[in-house]
């Protein structure tokens, strides 16, 4: 009897316990969030269209070009350098171009005691300035004129080197120099020697229109030995400088 009994227990303790698990069921709480509750669903990994249809293409096209930040704004081109400018037509001082090259009219005095003579020509001069006062220079003399000597013109060829001092800082440059050299005479006369020594001492002033441009006056005191003598003389130039 007790084993039957034993028997009938065993078979109703399992119904007995999924009874009280019903019955304990309506009094729990799933913390588990349902699915459709969560931002999961917004989430489309493809595109529907209006059939029902799937367009995968154009959802993961449109979901990169939502991820893809936007370019940064491109930087505003660099400015374009300014084109180099001209000399400032100084230089140390005044930043001024170094080398003048004079070119002039000539009006030449010449008087000795075998003949005396009016030479007109062109005086060129080249100046180097080493510093923005103090130029080497040199010079060539070329004269003729227009009446003769017995039958032929006298003409007059030299050639000079020396230096230069003047101020190069307003339009108007004022200047001094001292060359020597020697020169050339013609015609030949009885007393001989057409080759002589040459100096010339003197000044001027340049007037500066333009950078590169001068207009130039200039005196000088002219010392020369032709027919074994001496002469004092004078020039007077008037003329162009260009500065380079």
């Amino acid at each position: 009897m007790k084993k039957a009994l034993t028997g009938v227990l065993l078979l109703l303790a399992p119904f007995g316990l999924r009874a009280q698990e019903q019955t304990a069921a309506p009094g729990r709480t799933n913390v588990a969030v349902a699915f459709g509750e969560t931002s999961a669903t917004d989430v489309k990994l493809v595109a529907v269209n209006a059939d029902g249809t799937l367009s995968p293409a154009s959802a993961l096209t449109s979901n990169v070009a939502e991820a893809t930040p936007e370019p940064a704004s491109a930087l505003p081109p660099a400015p374009t350098p300014a084109p180099a400018a001209n000399p400032r037509y100084i230089f140390g001082t005044r930043d001024d171009y170094r080398w003048q090259l004079g070119i002039g009219f000539e009006f030449f005095r010449f008087q000795s005691s075998q003949f005396n003579a009016n030479l007109i020509g062109l005086n060129t001069s080249l100046s180097y300035y080493t510093n923005s006062w103090f130029a080497v220079e040199g010079d060539v003399i070329t004269g003729f004129s227009t009446s003769t000597i017995g039958t032929a013109h006298s003409k007059i060829f030299g050639g000079l080197g020396g230096f230069r001092i003047g101020s190069r800082r307003a339009n108007w440059e004022p200047w001094l120099h001292g060359l020597g050299g020697g020169g050339h005479l013609q015609p030949q006369t009885a007393a001989g020697g057409r080759t002589g020594v040459m100096a010339l001492a003197g000044g001027g002033v340049d007037y500066r229109i333009h950078s590169r441009l001068s207009f130039r006056f200039e005196g000088d005191w002219v010392f020369s030995q032709f027919f074994s003598q001496t002469q004092n003389n004078f020039q007077g130039i008037a003329g162009a400088v260009l500065h380079f």
